[in-house]
Order: C-alpha cells, then structure tokens, then sequence
C-alpha cells in the first residue's frame, strides 16, 4: 500500500477466539476501532475492513473482522510460523488501511503473499 488512508500502530497480545474453528488474533484499541467504525465506506461487507498488517519483518493482506464493538486482527499461520509467534505473545502490529477502490500494495508494490521485508 504507497499512501495508506488511516495506519495504526497497535500493541497487542495474541488471542484465541473459538468461532466456527478456532483462529487467533490481535485485539484493536477501543479508539481505533470506533474510528474505524465510522467510516463505513471502507467496510466491504460484514464490517469487514481490508488491511495490509506488518509484523516483525512480515507484511501480509487481511480483512479486520468486527467483534464486541472492536476489530481484530487476524494472525494468519503462515504468519505465525514466518514470526514464530504463539498464543499469549505480545507484539506490536502496524495496520494500514486504504479506501475501497484504493490499492491495498505492499510498501515495495509486490503482491500480498506474506513475506520477509
């Protein structure tokens, strides 16, 4: 992503959450997610917002999933594994956010498999 509209820095310990199957995330401060909240327009669908997520030396593409009035970040396996992160680990996330229509690019323009900056 060249020029996010919105980046967060967020600092977080990583969580389960026992949904259909269980899946781990990074919970978003209740001041970001109330921003991200009233800007609708950059939810596709759900509440569901695009992101591109920089952990470590890792930059992936995800979707910010609404729950109990806040955004969780998920931790892709491929992720964890590449950081060698584990549930309860505290780390410390950079989350952009651009407008739909807008192209969510890594910082080099590469495609958004995760990978090694």
């Amino acid at each position: 992503m060249e020029h996010p509209d919105a980046e967060f820095a967020i600092s977080g310990e990583i969580i389960e959450w026992r949904g259909p199957a269980p899946h781990l995330f990074v919970e978003m401060g209740e001041a970001d997610s109330r921003e991200l909240r009233e800007q609708p327009e950059l939810s596709y669908g759900w509440g569901c917002v695009p992101a591109t997520v920089t952990i470590g030396a890792t930059t992936f593409t995800t979707s910010l999933m609404p729950r109990k009035g806040r955004y969780l970040v998920p931790m892709k396996v491929v992720v964890r594994r590449a950081e060698d992160l584990h549930l309860g680990d505290i780390v410390n996330l950079r989350v952009a956010i651009a407008h739909r229509g807008s192209p969510l690019r890594s910082p080099s323009g590469a495609s958004e498999k995760p990978r090694k900056a």
